[in-house]
């Protein structure tokens, strides 16, 4: 026990040692190099980094799984679900899947006689199906009596591309952009079915997360080679006539927690709608954009989404094409010198603050006022707009210099602060003190916080000689109360120094005729003779300086009441 005392009194002498070195060397110019260092790394972080950009991810996260305002699905996408029940109701007739094609063949066959906008399969179909020829034939019928059907293709690694013989030319609904290759080629996964490919409307359906696996975008397009490829939803928007984003991705505007979209189960809906007498609504699936798709995990079409680890891939599908349907997907601006500025505006700010040594109270809530608003901002945006205003990278650099900023100045307060005691003590010989004390306001009507720290701050830059005005704040209770909201201000010199002694009267003279105005002006009793004393006796400087101004304290407290009881008397 007595080891970490010890230990701990040795850290606590070190680490003073070590405040007052700084405080010595860098004073308040600490902020302004600090602030140098965060601009130097924000720049760089803003051109080769990207870290405060990607701060944007897990704060979208958070805001789209809470935000108040969540557009509803459209109740005109249906989900034709493969679930697990469909797959455990179907296992009797057709095993297990994938099933025989003509099933899908047949199920279409009756749907479209509903009329629908749209057939959209989320069912990759890679290979024809060698046991089953017939099958794959009847299904290939079906979709040719069709012109509302779409099929996805998958985009394979590009490294495959040199072992591929299909050229993007050769797919239906890509088109060339500038600078289009006409000799190379792409791996690519196509629907092995004349009808589809002639059909033409075909689209990826390749879902990519960001680098750290989650998926938030969804892809408009790929440009491979000059060639435009597009996905799934944008094949069936630029089919049904809805406006197309001009970006290769877009952010998803999510309608909320998986299974929000309308969604029947595939074995019932086929189980009704090849029964003699049907039981669901003849006009089910009329003018609705129905896409066929699986939430059994056992197919693992899941993906983690901010919303869900666990999110079905046929829900992004919808999640995608409600998008583009109504044209609320979410827009990220880059932005990126506006980012850039507003971060260093924010720093800059804050450094400015602490380096002109604003009041503490107010200076801190009004930074955090001010990164509450940015917070704000960016959570409005996402309820309220399309665009999704990323204001995290800026919010986080600048807490992170605030945090810094602040260590620093509680570190080296009492360093920093202008304290006659200090100068004392580092002025060996016979010294010349004066001390005033300042009563703001009456007992028990003391100022505001704000009115104390404006009064001070005036009162201490009155006058050319050096001086320290400090608050005695008014948290004690009983005897010690008494000096409530009173303020010293405290001058120090050699005794030897006529100079500086007379400014020091003057000073003091200055000072004693402002204080009666100033107090008034921010609504304080100003009519009290007594509202302010001074002292001013010898002292010896050094070591011993703290001792003497507790004494001198203590003297010129007791001289005050003497001259209050003394003037009492004589009235």
């Amino acid at each position: 026990m007595n080891a970490f005392v010890s230990f701990s009194r040795r850290l606590a002498r070190l680490t003073a040692r070590l405040t007052d070195f700084l405080a010595g060397k860098w004073k308040n110019g600490f902020y302004l190099y600090l602030a140098a260092l965060f601009t130097a790394l924000i720049v760089y972080d803003a051109f080769f980094l990207h870290l405060a950009a990607e701060m944007k991810q897990t704060t979208f996260d958070m805001m789209v799984r809470y935000r108040v305002i969540v557009p509803r699905p459209d109740k005109d996408i249906v989900i034709v679900d493969i679930n697990e029940a469909s797959l455990a109701a179907m296992a009797k007739d057709y095993g297990r899947w994938p099933w025989p094609r003509q099933v899908l063949g047949e199920f279409l066959e009756h749907v479209e006689r509903q009329k629908p906008k749209a057939v959209v399969f989320d069912i990759l179909f890679s290979d024809p199906d060698v046991y089953n020829p017939d099958s794959d034939a009847y299904f290939d019928a079906a979709v040719a009596a069709t012109d509302n059907t779409f099929f996805p293709m998958l985009r394979l690694d590009p490294a495959d591309d040199a072992l591929s013989q299909i050229k993007p030319a050769m797919i239906p609904g890509v088109t060339p952009l500038e600078g289009a290759g006409k000799d190379a080629t792409v791996a690519v996964v196509v629907p092995p079915f004349k009808s589809v490919l002639e059909g033409g409307r075909l689209g990826l359906h390749n879902i990519y997360p960001d680098p750290d696996g989650i998926a938030r975008q969804y892809l408009a397009y790929l440009d491979d080679y000059g060639w435009k490829i597009p996905s799934l939803p944008l094949r069936i928007a630029a089919e049904l006539g809805y406006a197309q984003p001009e970006a290769r991705r877009f952010l998803l505007n999510w309608r909320g927690k998986p299974f929000s979209y309308h969604t029947v189960s595939f074995s019932d809906v086929y189980a009704d709608l090849t029964s003699k007498h049907g039981k669901r609504p003849p006009d089910e699936f009329t003018g609705k954009i129905v896409i066929i798709g699986s939430t059994a995990p056992s197919l693992f079409d899941v993906k983690p989404t901010p919303i869900s680890r666990m999110h079905p891939g046929v829900e992004i599908l919808a999640t995608a094409l409600d998008n583009l349907k109504h044209g609320d997907y979410l827009r990220f601006p880059e932005a990126r010198f506006g980012y850039l500025l507003l971060t260093l505006a924010i720093v800059w700010a804050t450094a400015w603050g602490f380096y002109r040594g604003s009041g503490q109270d107010k200076f801190d809530r009004l930074f955090g006022a001010s990164q509450f608003i940015l917070i704000a901002v960016s959570y409005a945006s996402i309820n309220l707009t399309t665009t999704y205003i990323n204001l995290t990278g800026p919010v986080t650099v600048g807490l992170a210099y605030f945090t810094l900023a602040r260590m620093y100045a509680f570190a080296t307060r009492q360093a920093l602060e202008k304290s006659m005691v200090r100068t004392s003590r580092d002025q060996p010989g016979e010294l010349h003190a004066a001390l005033m004390l300042v009563r703001l306001g009456e007992q028990g009507r003391p100022l505001g916080a704000g009115a104390r720290e404006k009064i001070r701050k005036a009162l201490g830059k009155m006058g050319r000689a050096a001086n320290s005005a400090e608050l005695l704040k008014g948290r004690q209770h009983g005897l010690w109360g008494l000096l409530e909201d009173t303020l010293a201000i405290s001058w120090v010199c050699r005794e030897d120094d006529a100079d500086c002694r007379a400014q020091v009267a003057a000073d003091v003279a200055v000072i004693s005729q402002a204080v009666g105005p100033l107090l008034q002006k921010y609504g304080a009793n100003a009519d009290n003779e007594n509202i302010c004393f001074v002292h001013q006796t010898r002292m010896a400087g050094g070591e011993t300086a703290p001792a003497e101004w507790r004494a001198l304290f203590a003297e010129t407290l007791l001289r005050r009441d003497e001259s209050k009881s003394s003037k009492g008397d004589t009235e």
